[in-house]
């Protein structure tokens, strides 16, 4: 696998500014900082790093962004309705600052990648001293740094956070950075919030450059992370007690491509480390899902019954439009694979509604592959129009009411077939582990199966973490409920 690796000394400066600013405090009192994570399990990913930085540089977290120093917004770009939740929460964040006016505020993650939306942070949220884009994370501590310093020099205080000026550059009072340099970080400080499950990424950035999605452009081209370092981090979690370890990219399945390596050879190889644990793996594009990628499912009893495999449109003309590159028969031949391996396998999809140009008939198509694959569960989005796109130059002349039409009617279809999946477990006793507290009435322990249904229980924390049998009583459509 031939990937840019940022290089140790690079990682060593990073280290060496968290230190500084950690040794560099103006006083003894507590500092805080504060995480906001919007979007995929990549993203949550990224957090736990951001988190893990903020904690090298002497920072508490908190869950109060008014008590916070430190504001850091790790946004999601995917689709409109997220970006505006994001400027909106971005936009009310001028009361925290406000209330603080030494507060630094951050936006990261995909939408600072996206230059229109950068433009629109620049002009009308001043409030904001610092944004930088998903491949620019690595730089975090650099780049925080260089905002402190601005504000000390400008404050006209000579601490020691200022004596560093000749050996760093000094930002502007304000940052946009644009970092396209697709590389890949291994060293960093991670902290993780979750004490059974555990995100494990194992390649950054997409080659696919699906017609509607802006991800290729917002984190870059493939590449992926060396075996022996996924293996070391693999079985540090596992040491560390993690039960449900998930593997994370933007599309695992090309995991390793131009090299000597493949995503089956690197399941099977964590799979085979010693210990009580799941692995899971997201998100998997139907192209690339193999009989090799079943079989390495099928044969470890580590490999959790589940594959995510977005599907997205029925038909095979709107399929091409989106440059997703199989068609409906192909898609179902993969599913008929797994199941063929795994009967018990659990399906979960990504289904788009209104992609433009979409006909009545294109829409059928897309109901008849639901009926057809009968998913556990499914996630039903209208379609969003993301600057940047070749989609986004389709003419979109679908009316909102149709869309809304068809979300509605495909989602009762799917919930009919959760309900009756969900059904076949009442009365059964399934193994589930324990990932956390909840609130759903008397049900206040929260489980998922190997295949990652999740599973309301009766009981107390002591359970958290454990592996136990459930008997299940009764369903809805999104989940199951039980007692121990």
């Amino acid at each position: 696998m031939k990937n840019t690796l940022v290089t140790e000394s690079e990682i060593e400066k990073q280290k060496s500014i968290m230190r500084h600013i950690r040794d560099t405090a103006r006083d003894s009192a507590l500092r805080l900082a504060y995480v906001d994570t919007y979007g995929c399990q990549q993203n949550e990913s990224d957090s736990e790093k951001l988190r893990g930085m903020l904690r090298e540089m002497g920072y508490e977290i908190t869950p109060d962004e008014f008590a916070a120093e430190i504001v850091v917004i790790n946004t999601c770009a995917i689709r409109e309705n997220a970006e505006n939740r994001v400027l909106g929460n971005i936009g009310a964040l001028v009361h925290t600052k406000k209330a603080k006016p030494s507060q630094i505020i951050v936006m990261c993650g995909c939408l600072a990648g996206v230059p229109e939306t950068v433009a629109k942070i620049r002009e009308s949220y001043a409030h904001v001293s610092l944004t930088f884009p998903p491949n620019a994370l690595w730089r975090f501590p650099e780049l925080l740094y260089a905002v402190m310093l601005r504000r000390a020099l400008d404050e006209g205080r000579d601490p020691a956070i200022c004596r560093a000026a000749a050996e760093m550059p000094v930002g502007p009072r304000r940052m946009f950075v644009d970092d396209d340099r697709a590389a890949i970080a291994e060293g960093l400080p991670t902290h993780r919030d979750m004490q059974v499950r555990a995100w494990l990424p194992v390649m950054y950035g997409c080659d696919n450059f699906c017609s509607y999605c802006i991800v290729p452009y917002v984190r870059g081209r493939e590449r992926s992370r060396e075996r022996e370092d996924i293996l070391e981090e693999a079985r540090g979690l596992v040491a560390a007690g993690y039960k449900d370890i998930t593997l994370l990219g933007q599309n695992v399945n090309s995991y390793g491509a131009g090299g000597s390596d493949n995503f089956p050879s690197l399941l099977r190889a964590i799979t085979a480390i010693e210990g009580e644990f799941l692995i899971r793996f997201m998100t998997s594009h139907p192209k690339d899902a193999s009989a090799e990628l079943f079989e390495a499912m099928a044969q470890s009893g580590r490999a959790a019954r589940h594959i995510h495999l977005p599907f997205q449109s029925g038909s095979d003309r709107i399929l091409a439009l989106m440059n997703r590159g199989y068609t409906q028969s192909e898609y179902l031949e993969k599913v008929a694979a797994a199941r063929k391996l795994m009967p018990d396998i659990s399906l979960t999809s990504d289904v788009i509604i209104g992609f433009p140009g979409e006909t009545d008939d294109d829409y059928e198509q897309t109901l008849r592959l639901i009926e057809a694959a009968r998913f556990d569960s499914l996630f039903i989005f209208i379609y969003s129009k993301r600057p940047g796109t070749p989609a986004a130059k389709l003419e979109d002349n679908l009316p909102k009411e149709v869309k809304a039409a068809r979300f509605e009617r495909l989602n009762n279809l799917q919930n009919s077939i959760s309900v009756e999946k969900h059904s076949r477990f009442i009365g059964k006793t399934v193994r589930v582990l324990v990932d956390g507290q909840t609130n759903e009435g008397s049900y206040t322990l929260k489980s998922r199966t190997n295949g990652g249904r999740l599973v309301h229980l009766t009981g107390g924390p002591e359970l958290i973490g454990r592996f136990v049998d459930a008997g299940i009583t009764h369903c809805n459509s999104w989940s199951l409920f039980g007692e121990p």
